[in-house]
Order: structure tokens, then sequence, then C-alpha cells
């Protein structure tokens, strides 16, 4: 086995935790991202410390939080995205050929970012009809299917000659719906097309239903113990995000059933991907790591398209590592994974030593089963931005342990929320002025305010 293995990240956006075979959908086929699962390590407590696009593939490509890379929402960071420390620098130096292939997102213009050899991308969302995609120096009009096109690339790219070993970094739009979002991060509801699935699979899964978590409930009930989400619902229902809600469309199985639609184009690219790694000789010498970008809900706690809140829908990701002779196939570490810490296992893979600024940690150690002294809390955070109206106001910090969540509103008094996540793991009960939780919520104030400190660098 090569001494520095190849590198290929996965990335889907608004991936679910449990939209995989492998992690627990109960109709969604993917046999080929199961592969890596099953031949690989399924992290079962895998996060994002950021659940909202563009902050959190800033903290997956720097290994660092939001709150230290600086591109905290989804307004078009443009000038910031340009200058990110992302970890292919540190793989170019370290004598590796990087790519990006798919979405950037992190600032809305299309051209390359310093770090890759090889770029291609478009700009802002994308189209996933009949793209317009930058790539060998310009933009064009490209006709097909988005996941197509970009597996078609990314397969084209590991099948090169080359001396060097690669890193590839393939950012899928699936299974984000079609919509188009302005430079200050609002959404244009005018060009919302919705989630639109090839023509092959159009009917795939028709009349499945998906069995829908216990925190489903009337918004009434929901929200009795979220007083935050409460004021939140309150703007929803003004006449003003009348126009917004009707085109979502989200917590319906119609929504499940196209986004799991979506997902076998996917997984197709991933099957054909695999193919050619193996038919060139380069798969077990290949690091496949596959996750999302950030969680999403099926209605629990009254949310749909609000990804951004701390529950965990909105922060668990499917996390599966495929790399023969350094991860045990069908291993399943236990330990608390962060998108975070990607960056920094990948640079000790390929030979280097992540920078003082990287927050993240290696996860080595765990594949190696050696778990002793790895964290035993994160913090999770978000900045109130403006693509829904009702947002505006709800930014957090949130620590989570094994047990417990603390979740902190920074604009909102006297309304914060402690969970008992082994006792309520659907986060139904709101502890926070339970006398019997009062030393533990103290705890975790203390360690929620050492970990805002460390995140900022402080």
């Amino acid at each position: 086995m090569a001494a520095r293995p190849n590198v290929v990240v996965i990335l889907i956006d608004d991936l679910r935790f449990d939209e995989t075979g492998a992690s627990g959908h109960p109709y969604l086929k993917t046999p080929h991202i199961d592969r890596l699962a099953r031949e690989g390590a399924r992290f079962v407590n895998a996060f994002h410390t950021t659940p909202l696009c563009s902050p959190n593939r800033a903290c997956i490509l720097t290994g660092q939080y939001a709150s230290r890379h600086g591109i905290i929402d989804n307004v078009g960071r443009d000038a910031m995205s340009h200058r990110l420390a992302n970890y292919h620098l540190d793989l170019q130096r370290l004598g590796y050929e990087t790519a990006h292939i798919g979405k950037w997102h992190m600032g809305n213009d299309p051209g390359p970012r310093p770090g890759y050899d090889h770029w291609v991308s478009f700009r802002g969302q994308g189209r996933i009809v009949d793209p317009v995609l930058w790539e060998d120096g310009a933009e064009r009009a490209v006709p097909g299917y988005v996941t197509d096109l970009l597996s078609d690339r990314a397969v084209a790219y590991v099948r090169r000659k080359r001396q060097r070993p690669f890193a590839l970094f393939l950012a899928h739009k699936a299974v984000h719906p079609d919509v188009q979002q302005r430079q200050d991060g609002s959404i244009d509801v005018a060009s919302m097309q919705g989630y639109l699935v090839p023509q092959r699979h159009r009917d795939l899964y028709r009349d499945q239903r998906y069995p829908m978590r216990p925190s489903v409930r009337p918004a009434a009930e929901a929200l009795r113990h979220k007083p935050a989400l409460k004021e939140a619902f309150e703007l929803r229902a003004r006449a003003a995000s009348r126009a917004m809600l009707q085109a979502l469309h989200t917590g319906t199985q119609e929504e499940v059933r196209l986004r799991a639609a979506m997902m076998a184009s996917v997984d197709e690219g991933v099957g054909r991907l695999l193919e050619a790694l193996e038919e060139t000789r380069q798969l077990d010498r290949t690091c496949v790591v596959f996750l999302g970008d950030n969680g999403f809900f099926f209605g629990e706690h009254g949310l749909g398209a609000e990804r951004r809140f701390p529950y965990e829908e909105g922060i668990r990701t499917a996390f599966f590592v495929r790399y023969p002779g350094r991860v045990a196939a069908g291993s399943a570490p236990a330990e608390m994974v962060l998108a975070i810490d990607i960056a920094p296992t990948l640079v000790e893979l390929a030979g280097g030593r992540p920078g003082p600024q990287v927050q993240g940690k290696s996860f080595m150690p765990l594949l190696r089963g050696r778990a002793r002294g790895w964290r035993r809390s994160f913090l999770v955070e978000y900045s109130s931005e403006s693509a829904f109206e009702w947002l505006v106001g709800m930014g957090y910090k949130a620590v989570r342990t094994p047990r417990h969540k603390l979740v902190h509103w920074l604009h909102k008094e006297g309304m914060n929320e402690l969970y008992d996540l082994e006792r309520d793991p659907y986060e139904m009960t709101n502890l926070i002025a339970d006398p019997r939780y009062a030393t533990t919520r103290r705890k975790l104030a203390r360690e929620l305010r050492a970990l805002v400190a460390a995140s900022a660098g402080v």
C-alpha cells in the first residue's frame, strides 16, 4: 500500500443523517454508498458544528469552527472564500495534485480558489438541469443533469495518468432543491423549482412512506418546550412569509420521496467512481470520505427547510470512511466526530502536520481503537441571517456532550433549552427549569463558555 493515499471527499448537499441505506433510511437504496460503510467505517455519532451550507463547507475545508474561519452564513462572502486556509493548500505543499468538482457556495462567483490544480464549479447554488459550469478557464452552458455531469468529471479525473497522489473534493448539488440565492443570502422565491429528478428516476419509490419520528407533532405541542422557536413561528405566520412557505413544500412524504429519488443519481455516480478507481488499480490506496454538509428536518419540531437549528436532525450526518489497511471493514466507532476533523485527518494521512489554526482533531486514533483523551463535548453555533425572514435574531451557541445538550439563544432572554438525550433522544422535553438538572445546567454552561472562547481562537 502506498504510504500516502489518494483522497476523495464526496459531499452531499442537505443530506440528512438517515438518507442512505447504511444509515437507516427505510426504503432508499444506495448500494454503492453502502459499500463505503460496509468496507470501511461508519461513524455513528458524526456531527456538523454549524448546520448550514456555506459555513459548514468552510468548516470541512479549514478544520475550523465558523467563528474562526469567518464564513458565518450564506451571504456571498466571495473575497473571504478566496482566502480560506483550506487543507488542499497543505496537500499541494505535500506534493499532491488537487481538484474541486462541484458546488462551492462560499462566495457565489464560480472561478477557481487557491489550493486547486483542477477546478469545475458554478455560480452560487447552480442549476440542476443544463447548468452553467466553470471549467477549462471559462463558463459555459452544459446540457444534462448536474449530478451526472459532476460524476462524469470526477470519473474522468481519477482515470488520468499521473505520478503524484491526488486529492479530489466532489461536492454534489443533490439533494438541494433548485433555487437561487441572492448575494445578501436571501432566497429568490421566483426561481424555486423544487426537487428535480431525472426522467429515469421520476417514478422511483412511488407510494413509499417514510415513518415520521416522534418529534413530528402539531406545532402547538412541539413548541410548548421551545419558546425561541415559538417566536420564530409567530413571524412565520405573517403574510410576508406566505409565498416562501408555499414554495418550500417541506415536511411531506413527497418531499422525502423526491430527495430519495435524487440520491439514486448520486449513488450511481459513486458506483462509477469506485469502478474507475478499481479499474485503474487505485481503489485500495484511496481514502474515500462520504458525508453531508448539514442536516435537514422532515417536520421534527415543526421544522423543514430551516436546517440551521441544533436539534439532532440538523446536526447529525451520515459519515463513512473507506481506506483498507487503515480502516477496518464494518467498524462503527461511537465517539463524537465532527466535520472539522476531516482536514487534520487527511493532512496526517498525507504525511503532514495540521497547522496551529486547525481546531479539529485527526480521527485516525479512533480507527486504531485509541479513544482515550477523545472529546467529550463540542460546540454548535449559528449566526442569524436573512434566508428566511422569520430566522432573523435566531442565532445560538450550543454544547453537546454524549448525554446532554444545552442551547443558548444569543438574542433571546430566558429561552434557553436543555435536553437529556439518554432519556429524551427526540428532544421533546426542555429541562432548563427543572431543579433536578441544576448542577448539569451549570456544568454545561461552563463548558459552553470555554468552547466559545476556544472556537474564536482565544
